[in-house]
């Protein structure tokens, strides 16, 4: 049985911690810091190769079962990182969420160094100031959980991450989050198999929402992709991407998995999608 989450519990430990963080560094300078970082990396791009891309994520823990990898290690990271990109990896994600993930912006900002892929900073977004502290560690793609978020307010944090260059990856779980997403002039969604308010899992929810999506929104299918098959399953469907994070973190070799699902993706057999 899905053990509940407490949602609102969520968001007001992310704006406890981001309030700690203001008092250290303020959003005046974190704000001006960001708009002198070099230009992001273009994810877009990385998602219209050919195929179904595959974007491995790195986290240290989940919130139902704990500590799932070990990361203390930086060289260990580094190296896996760049394992991951070796094996063909066109973007990578970082679980920032310190207190139900372990994860951390350090951990973050030492990986996008590693590579030359883009970096998605994986956490729950609801302020302003998290977008230019994503942007000062090397975020190139932050994502925008729909249904967290009033309606004005995720078309303003949109702006705002596009304002600086990078990618708004706008997470939806229903085709009402789909229409809003729509609605604020998102241009990737990422259909997430997991609930928020749970450790639910819904692997169907990609193809019960793709249909009512217009054909020039990127797709990455989010959670569910343990093995080929997964990957190909969705990409059958429409995905752009696939992103793999608990999988990937758990397997006995991780960048043979990766290869593995990166090979599924560049297969001639897998659907491609049009390129406008």
């Amino acid at each position: 049985m899905p053990t509940p989450i407490a949602v609102d519990r969520l968001v007001t430990g992310v704006l406890e911690d981001v309030a700690a963080r203001e008092t250290k560094v303020s959003f005046q300078d974190i704000k001006a810091k960001s708009r002198s970082m070099e230009p992001p990396r273009d994810a877009k791009a990385a998602l219209l190769t050919s195929g179904c891309s595959v974007i491995t994520e790195f986290k240290r823990a989940v919130p139902y079962l704990g500590e799932i990898a070990r990361l203390d290690n930086p060289e260990r990271m580094t190296r896996l990182a760049r394992s991951f990109e070796e094996a063909g990896v066109v973007m990578m994600a970082c679980q920032t969420d310190r207190r139900r993930f372990h994860g951390s912006l350090d951990d973050m900002r030492l990986i996008r160094a590693a590579t030359e892929v883009p970096m998605i900073c994986r956490d729950i977004i609801v302020d302003p100031y998290q977008i230019h502290e994503a942007r000062c560690f090397g975020a190139d793609v932050v994502p925008l959980q729909v249904a967290l978020l009033e309606q004005a307010r995720l078309e303003a944090l949109l702006d705002r991450i596009e304002s600086l260059g990078m990618v708004a990856l706008l997470e939806i779980r229903s085709s009402r989050d789909a229409d809003r997403a729509m609605q604020a002039g998102g241009t990737v969604v990422g259909i997430n198999a997991w609930s928020l308010s749970s450790d639910a899992i819904d692997r169907g929810a990609f193809a019960e929402i793709v249909p009512g999506l217009p054909e020039s929104l990127l797709r990455i299918a989010v959670g569910g992709v343990e093995n080929p098959r997964n990957l190909l399953g969705y990409a059958s469907q429409g995905a752009d991407a696939v992103l793999v994070g608990e999988s990937v973190m758990t397997a006995q070799d991780p960048t043979a998995l990766a290869r593995s699902l990166v090979a599924a993706g560049k297969h001639p057999a897998c659907p491609s999608r049009k390129t406008p």
